[in-house]
């Protein structure tokens, strides 16, 4: 059986050498292909210098977290691996992680995403995301309140992915991430994709990582062009979701909308919101094209995006 670790980096100094070291260390061997999104810290020298029997693919740019992971995972397939395991750097194995996954999936191979419980950094409380996933399934939820787990595994809509146990079928069905996002988004659109092929999204109990993200910095104040970043990525995320029907003519009527409320805010001189909506009207003009062709893509059963 083989398993390939993906870990796509980009000036990852603060946790790479802890992540690797985890996976290194597990119960069971774990082959590890890196791909580096053109850092300029010590990254790729550290991982030449103390980890030279993994393999690296370096780039030249940063080419999002999606197109990076598609590399590893296409690396993965051409090396017959039977299980990919997605890692963020910034994410630490458990000894017993992976091998617990897998055993869990073998009872259980009508799952496309199984993923473990997401800690945070020091492993004595949940990542203060992934409770927001739990609650998606309250037998869960109430059985990680009592620490009291009933089942092998419990089904989400999703799970973010900091780590993604993806069987290779998984893959062959579903392909890899839509470059309709370069980062953030690739995930939910990918969940979406495995529940329209009809496989089901998993959080083993028993097996754990720790996340260590808590220290990221947020903007507090946001640009006109954040704002319209943010809501470029929300219509895509909800518009390219194959699970629901949208068609051109409901995202045409949304720049309909658009048009209103440009008109009126120029007329009462309002420019600055004008601005922004304008904005949103020329990026809504720009990502229907692109949103249609992934919808078209992501209903075919095959390894898109994969080369």
């Amino acid at each position: 059986m083989k398993i390939y670790i993906v870990i796509v980096t980009y000036n990852g100094m603060n946790w790479l050498k802890k992540c690797l070291d985890s996976v290194l260390n597990s119960s069971i061997p774990l082959e590890i292909v890196i791909i580096d999104n053109n850092s300029s810290d010590a990254t790729v020298s550290f991982i030449k210098n103390n980890y030279p029997e993994i393999v690296l693919f370096e780039q030249n740019q940063n080419l999002g977290f999606g197109a990076a992971n598609n590399l590893g995972i296409s690396y993965a397939l051409k090396k017959s691996s039977d299980f990919i395991f997605l890692l963020n750097q910034d994410a630490f194995l458990y000894k017993d992680t992976v091998e617990t996954l897998i055993e869990v999936y073998k009872k259980n191979n009508d799952f496309g995403i199984i993923s473990p419980i997401h800690l945070n950094g020091v492993g004595n409380n949940f990542d203060f995301n992934f409770l927001n996933y739990l609650k998606k399934n309250k037998k869960i939820l109430f059985d990680a309140l009592k620490n009291n787990y009933t089942k092998s595994i419990y089904e989400v809509p999703f799970v973010n992915a900091a780590a993604w146990l993806l069987p290779r079928k998984t893959i062959e069905s579903v392909g890899g991430f839509d470059p309709l996002f370069f980062h953030y988004g690739e995930d939910d659109n990918f969940c979406q994709r495995i529940l329209y092929h009809k496989f089901k999204i998993g959080v083993v109990p028993k097996a754990y990582i720790n996340h260590d993200r808590e220290n990221v910095e947020e903007k507090t104040t946001l640009s006109i062009l954040d704002k319209l970043s943010l809501r470029e990525r929300y219509l895509k995320t909800i518009w390219a979701d194959i699970n629901k029907d949208f068609s051109r003519n409901d995202m045409l009527k949304h720049q309909v909308v658009l048009k209103k409320i440009i008109f009126k805010l120029t007329l009462r001189l309002k420019f600055k919101k004008m601005k922004y909506y304008l904005g949103e009207y020329k990026m809504i003009k720009k990502i229907i094209p692109k949103i249609l062709n992934s919808r078209k893509i992501n209903k075919q059963i095959g390894k898109s995006y994969l080369t």
